[in-house]
């Protein structure tokens, strides 16, 4: 099913003269990877399964590799980015399990390679998916999400003065965090999955789950809600397709609000925000780990609402919609794994539902919400939390309860 979704895209990409995720996964054996950090993180998730000993020789090869295509690069004044010795040993691995390892060892560790992989083809996936959308959806409803985000007073206008007010070590601190998502999100992970390689088995449910079925179906929302943000439609950076340059300084005027032409370039990759839905997902699976992983988990996830909404990437009703549907996501695959039930499935038709009635109003109702801000305001941030509260409420139910030791009876003394 993965492998005939992956090269439907592919079909898909070719069709506009692009290669895709397929062909782009292919040529980074060799070519310069797009993101070196982030097939290493997937060679990490993949050594889950491997001895120490083995993770040591993988991690050396790795960089062995690496610098070998770093001097032939260096020598022939190429691109230079490092990884594709983190591919080549995933690669490898998986060449091992076939030929080397029987039963449940190449059986594990086929599951070890997949789950590195999967990661890689999440990433090249999500590019092919921002192409199709620009290229699918030549109108986009910016103006109604602008004029619905009235009602909660425009806080990407608000934190775009902010960042720019932070300068130069702000906006870089909040690139690197942006940027730089599923290297956090397999660091929990990494926690997560630490007995795997002594267990011998997986987990039933953890990150990389949720963080691959959100990046799976966030783009389809794309499709039917196509979005291209405010430093685009509002900023310099959308040209003379933009309404105007008002972002950050000039929060968009009250007017009644349409579908508006945009280029076949810039992806239609806002609503929800998926930036915030993964980090959301971070945040809830960090609350397991130590202090320090819950800190840094919660640290991941103001920076990156930071970011998305202070660089003018999202308005501030992607941010609800992307902390909705992160929590319906990761409450259906909970009650998948535990079984469904009635708590399950009221809990994700009710995420559902408040998913669906936040884009019903954005694009229906906007006017009225930018109109009467103090009803809509809270309305929309009191369904949001509702959703987190359902899922706070119901998944504390099913967490296993210990059961009292039981006291061992007085035995009656022996006259």
């Amino acid at each position: 099913m993965g492998l005939g979704f992956l090269i439907a895209l592919e079909i898909a990409a070719r069709g506009y003269g692009l290669p895709g995720p397929m062909t782009n996964q292919v040529k980074e054996v060799v070519l310069a990877p797009k993101s070196g950090p982030l097939l290493y993180a997937s060679m990490a998730l993949m050594m889950v399964v491997l001895t120490w000993r083995e993770r040591f020789i993988a991690a050396g090869a790795a960089v062995g590799i690496d610098i070998a295509f770093f001097l032939v690069r260096w020598a022939v004044d190429a691109k230079m980015m490092f990884g594709n010795g983190a591919l080549w040993v995933i690669l490898a691995c998986a060449v091992i399990a076939v030929t080397r390892r029987t039963g449940r060892e190449r059986v594990l560790l086929l599951k070890g390679v997949g789950l590195g992989l999967l990661l890689v083809a999440g990433r090249k996936t999500g590019d092919t998916w921002l192409l199709i959308t620009s290229k699918t959806r030549p109108q986009v409803l910016d103006q109604y999400v602008a004029t619905a985000d009235h009602a909660l007073g425009n806080p990407s206008w608000l934190a775009g003065r902010i960042v720019e007010a932070t300068g130069t070590v702000g906006e870089h601190v909040l690139d690197y965090v942006y940027i730089q998502l599923a290297v956090a999100a397999v660091i929990v992970a990494l926690y997560q999955l630490r007995h795997v390689a002594a267990e011998r088995r997986f987990p039933g449910h953890h990150l990389v789950r949720t963080f691959l079925v959100i990046g799976l179906l966030g783009p389809a929302i794309y499709m039917i809600f196509p979005v291209v943000g405010p430093i685009f439609a509002y900023g310099a950076d959308g040209g003379h397709w933009a309404v105007a340059d008002l972002w950050p300084n000039t929060p968009p005027p009250i007017t009644a609000p349409h579908g508006m032409p945009f280029d076949e370039i810039t992806p239609r990759n806002c609503m929800p925000s998926l930036h915030t839905a993964w980090a959301t997902t971070i945040f809830i699976h960090s609350r397991r780990g130590p202090r320090v992983l819950r800190y840094a988990g919660t640290f991941w996830l103001i920076a990156t609402l930071g970011a998305t909404l202070g660089f003018g990437y999202h308005y501030g009703a992607d941010i609800v919609a992307g902390v909705v549907f992160a929590f319906t996501i990761e409450a259906a695959l909970r009650a998948l794994d535990r079984g469904w039930d009635r708590s399950g499935i009221q809990l994700v038709g009710y995420g559902t539902a408040v998913f669906a009635a936040l884009l019903v109003s954005y694009r229906y109702l906007s006017m009225e919400m930018a109109e009467y801000p103090w009803v809509f305001g809270p309305l929309v941030l009191l369904a949001m939390v509702s959703v987190v509260y359902g899922y706070m409420r119901t998944t504390k139910l099913w967490e296993p309860k210990a059961a009292p030791v039981r006291q061992p009876e007085p035995q009656p003394e022996l006259v």
